[in-house]
């Protein structure tokens, strides 16, 4: 990061809002922050207003007309222009996602390089379809009533409220799956900017209006608002011009906004990833022959992003002996010698620090191990702490997620209460098991109740990380998600957004041409 690089973010901000092609509002109501500075930017921000919001849905509205006309390869030319102009901008965008955000350059640059590949994973799938058409062709002869020509397709659902989240300022956020899953799907999109990180948001959009220009989509196929009070959420969900909304944030707050969707006087889908504690299974055999690198390994994977990841391990579940032991004594040696580190926000340290005190003051908990002390009050530490699976089953506040470096180790006595716990858990995103492959095909209770209560089950692998394919599923039981049929992440992620429609008995020539006879297999039945 240079000067230079630095000056061209600021001379490139506005502060305004992003709506119906045009930059408006007043910037003065915040500014972005520094969060391992722990002080303000000089970039200073709009908060959108009812009139704003609504000028910007109207806009989304208007332009949902014509852009649903778009074909699929208009729109991927669409998401491929989008990447490209990212790619243009990739300096400034990510000199401004390190400075508000803290994360490591590498770390913005390869959250960049993620957040282009999703686009371009759904602009393949709109051009390479991967799901069949359903076609029964009429029999009018069949007795006792003639049978219709029913032809199955999917319509965009319409203008789609995206939120940004804090910790992936570029994947989960502007540009991120949500917005491409939407702008795949044939929806406009306003995206409600994260405060964290503002003027990434902002470089984004500049780079999104590029691509409407270059590829001539109306203007209000794509806004963004900023803001940093609640109020600006719930006008922006609560708006009926807003068919659904895209979510990853914490389940209080997606709680709230979902709430909101369902009391509509016409409610509509609220699709939030609201967070996991991520539970790793450890079988027997395999923590006794391999205590120290699991321990490593999973001290590894909590800190990463000093656990600012929805996917970081926050529980571990094995049976207590030597071996457990073992395991423990590394992790605490490996923990003590971690420095303090910032979060995001100055808020998600306070809550991290907060939920760490309330969970060392529990009963039946024992501190394993903290980082080193912090030089600066709003640094945090990694913390790990051990429990009783008696303990854990009967808190649910030890089950719940503690966002940030932290994990708790529940000690079993045995297998059968380890598979007590597998059936007893709440909804999360991801679960793994870990064993060798005799001792896994034992164990196939609980590999079936893990999976019963997970999006994605995991065998001898950390689970921090999300792969963008079309096989991924980043979802699960509430409250990991608030709708275990869908994804968030890979290419199935546009289904979302998409509702069926049957055609039935419609000419040929008034078909879409994805159902016409030249372009689908015509199977009798």
């Amino acid at each position: 990061m240079t000067n230079s690089v630095t000056n061209d973010v600021t001379s490139t901000i506005t502060g305004q809002h992003f709506i119906n092609g045009c930059w408006t509002g007043d910037a003065n109501a915040f500014n972005s922050f520094n969060p391992v500075t722990n002080t303000p930017l000089d970039w200073q921000f709009a908060n959108a207003n009812q009139q704003e919001i609504d000028k910007a849905v109207k806009a989304a509205q208007s332009a949902f007309c014509q852009y649903r006309a778009k074909s699929p390869v208009q729109r991927a030319d669409f998401l491929d222009a989008i990447a490209d102009e990212l790619q243009i901008d990739i300096a400034i965008i990510t000199t401004a996602a390190n400075l508000e955000s803290g994360l490591p350059m590498a770390r913005v640059q390869g959250e960049t390089g993620r957040t282009c590949n999703q686009l371009r994973l759904f602009a393949a799938t709109l051009r390479e379809p991967l799901d069949p058409k359903f076609v029964d062709v009429a029999n009018p002869e069949r007795a006792p009533l003639p049978k219709a020509d029913t032809r199955l397709s999917v319509l965009p659902i319409g203008p789609v409220a995206v939120f940004g989240a804090s910790n992936f300022p570029l994947a989960f956020s502007t540009a991120g799956g949500d917005t491409a899953s939407a702008l795949a799907a044939g929806c406009p999109v306003i995206v409600k900017g994260h405060p964290a990180h503002p003027a990434t948001s902002e470089l984004v959009s500049r780079a999104i209006e590029k691509a409407i220009i270059r590829c001539d989509m109306p203007a209000g196929v794509f806004s963004l608002v900023q803001g940093a009070t609640p109020n600006v959420s719930t006008m922006l969900v609560s708006h009926s011009g807003i068919k659904a909304v895209g979510f990853t944030g914490s389940l209080k707050v997606g709680r709230i906004l979902a709430d909101l969707c369902a009391a509509r006087p016409v409610p509509i889908p609220f699709y939030g990833e609201l967070g996991s504690t991520n539970p790793q299974f450890i079988l027997s055999d395999i923590l006794a022959s391999n205590a120290e690198k699991l321990a490593e390994t999973q001290v590894q994977s909590m800190i990463m992003g000093h656990g600012q990841f929805c996917t970081s391990p926050g529980v571990v579940i094995a049976i207590k002996g030597a071996a457990l032991n073992r395991y423990i004594a590394t992790m605490a040696e490996t923990i003590a010698a971690l420095p303090a580190s910032a979060m995001l926000t100055p808020g998600i340290a306070s809550s991290y620090q907060s939920q760490v005190d309330a969970l060392l003051k529990s009963d039946n908990v024992e501190l394993i191990a903290q980082g080193q002390s912090a030089e600066a009050s709003h640094l945090t530490c990694p913390t790990a702490a051990r429990v009783s699976a008696q303990a854990f089953l009967s808190s649910t506040q030890l089950q719940q997620e503690i966002f940030g470096p932290c994990a708790v180790i529940v000690e079993c006595s045995d297998a059968a209460e380890m598979l007590t716990i597998a059936t007893e858990l709440e909804g999360q995103l991801t679960a793994t098991i870990h064993g060798h492959e005799a001792e896994l095909a034992q164990s196939q209770q609980l590999i079936e109740a893990v999976a019963f209560n997970v999006g994605r089950i995991i065998f001898n692998q950390m689970p921090t990380g999300v792969e963008v394919c079309h096989s991924m599923n980043h979802g699960g039981p509430y409250p990991a998600s608030t709708d275990s049929r869908t994804t968030s992440v890979g290419s199935q992620a546009m289904k979302r957004f998409e509702r069926p429609i049957c055609y039935q008995n419609m000419p040929e020539s008034l078909l879409p041409n994805d159902l016409k006879n030249d372009s689908v297999k015509i199977i009798n039945f």
